[in-house]
């Protein structure tokens, strides 16, 4: 299965990007996943900042599912076999600090949430690599989910 995860800016946090980097290798051997950075604006208007990520987003021209708190609610089980239906691979978009722009709210074939919680979007990227890696645990009847 190909992986496509889009995001907002570089990941900053070196002890985040250790745990992607670390998410990534036990992927491996179930799915190619690779990563689009969108260039993260920066400045005070932040209703422009977002359009502008948002419009690098929808120029990718790629269906995409979104993460966003507001989104669909899946157990880790529920989320594993969501994971299992998407034929032909599957696009994630995580927003920047932010969020997204309406308009890449309305793109979405899904909106999908990690929690209800809030958490940064570095913390996202991390939260949602070992999500994908317990549903591949999960879809391979491996011992990582309890």
């Amino acid at each position: 299965m190909k992986i496509n995860l889009i995001w907002v800016g570089r990941t900053k946090e070196r002890f985040i990007n250790d745990g992607i980097d670390k998410y990534l290798k036990l992927i491996k051997p179930y799915a190619d996943v690779s990563i689009t950075e969108i260039k993260e604006e920066k400045g005070r208007d932040i209703d422009a900042m977002v359009e502008r990520e948002g419009s690098r987003i929808v120029k990718l021209k790629v269906p995409y599912v979104l993460m966003d708190e507001k989104g669909k609610r899946f157990s880790s089980v529920e989320f594993a076999d969501f994971t299992r239906g998407q034929t032909g691979g599957l696009n994630l978009v995580l927003g920047g600090a932010y969020g997204v722009s309406e308009t890449v709210k309305k793109g979405a074939r899904e909106t999908v949430s990690l929690s209800r919680m809030t958490f940064t979007h570095e913390m996202s990227r991390l939260f949602l690599l070992e999500q994908l890696f317990r549903a591949f645990s999960i879809i391979n009847k491996r011992g990582y989910h309890h």
